[in-house]
């Protein structure tokens, strides 16, 4: 049995504590897959969820044995945490297999000195105060959950889900983790290195009507002409008034917004469908294989065929 030990404490994320429990828990019913969970805040006292939430512990911190997987959520009262929970981390996180944070819980394996050296991610809006307040860890903003060694991070809330699944799967194979995935009616698709937001949640919506139906068309016809010169037509506006005009109100330039739609198209089809990469290519407005391969790597750092192998659920009969 992989025992789980899950910290709590006043001011945690709920979900960051459920999500992850559930996968867990969803490993007692799959047959040859066991984890015994546990929960322990600073005194095995209630705490308070940032929700008001209340979670009852089964123990103190001081009587938790040293688990398979000890994973550390987040929540508000990682802003001004207690330094004794700090200290716990400190002295016991470096004994578990496996140490896990979700969310703005890496700032407490941070501030107990158990990043240092290593990569890891947080919540989008978190990121730049860890990267500052802990020079030593390697913050990288994008992934949905990065993997050092045996230190695993997870950006906001649901990635927790997502990196739970990963490690069922390491642990008891893919066919597990899927049959907690459809239990849970979530997708066993997102791979770590996926970026923690699509294009249209990364893009601000535009102001003016005719930018956000410029924003919509791209959604909807990945395959068609997106040149500057094309968007800013159907925007009856000149290409460098619409280049510009978009940039401001969206954060991000037609060209790279275009980039991140095409690329969540082709990873659906390739997910969903059993299209050909040339076929895919062509639907996403790539031109080429190579091109869509290029893109691939650049933003997901594997190639279409690779993706597809890795991510795309097997199909049952």
């Amino acid at each position: 049995m992989r025992t789980v030990l899950i910290v709590l404490f006043d001011g945690v994320q709920s979900l960051d504590v459920t999500g992850p429990l559930e996968v867990f828990a969803g490993a007692e019913t799959y047959r040859g897959g066991s984890y015994g969970i546990r929960t322990a805040s600073p005194d095995g006292s209630p705490v308070c969820s940032s929700s008001g939430l209340v979670l009852v512990p089964d123990r103190a911190l001081a009587d938790a044995p040293v688990p398979h997987t000890l994973l550390v959520p987040g929540g508000s009262g990682t802003r001004r945490p207690d330094p004794g929970l700090v200290d716990w981390l400190r002295a016991h996180g470096p004994r578990a297999e496996r140490l896990v944070s979700v969310c703005t819980g890496a700032a407490l394996l941070a501030a107990a000195g158990l990043l240092d050296g290593r990569r890891a991610t947080t919540h989008w809006a978190h990121c730049d105060r860890l990267a500052r307040d802990h020079p030593a860890v390697t913050v990288e903003p994008d992934p949905i959950y990065v993997r050092d060694g045996n230190v695993s991070t997870s950006a906001g809330v649901t990635s927790g889900i997502d990196l739970a699944l990963a490690l069922v799967e390491e642990d008891l194979g893919r066919d597990a983790a899927l049959t907690i995935a459809r239990h849970l009616v979530v997708f066993l698709r997102r791979p770590g290195n996926q970026v923690q937001f699509s294009a249209q949640l990364a893009a601000q919506t535009a102001r003016r009507e005719p930018l956000r139906e410029v924003q919509r068309w791209i959604s909807e016809h990945p395959g068609d002409d997106l040149s500057v010169e094309a968007l800013a037509v159907r925007a009856r506006l000149s290409p460098r008034h619409f280049a510009r005009a978009f940039r401001t109100e969206t954060g991000t330039t037609p060209g790279r917004y275009v980039e991140r739609v095409r690329l969540e198209h082709a990873r659906r089809l390739l997910e969903d469908t059993t299209d050909g990469v040339e076929e895919v290519a062509r639907a996403c407005g790539y031109g080429t294989p190579e091109a869509m391969r290029r893109a691939f790597v650049k933003l997901l750092g594997s190639a279409p065929a690779e993706y597809r192998r890795r991510f795309r659920p097997a199909t049952t009969g």
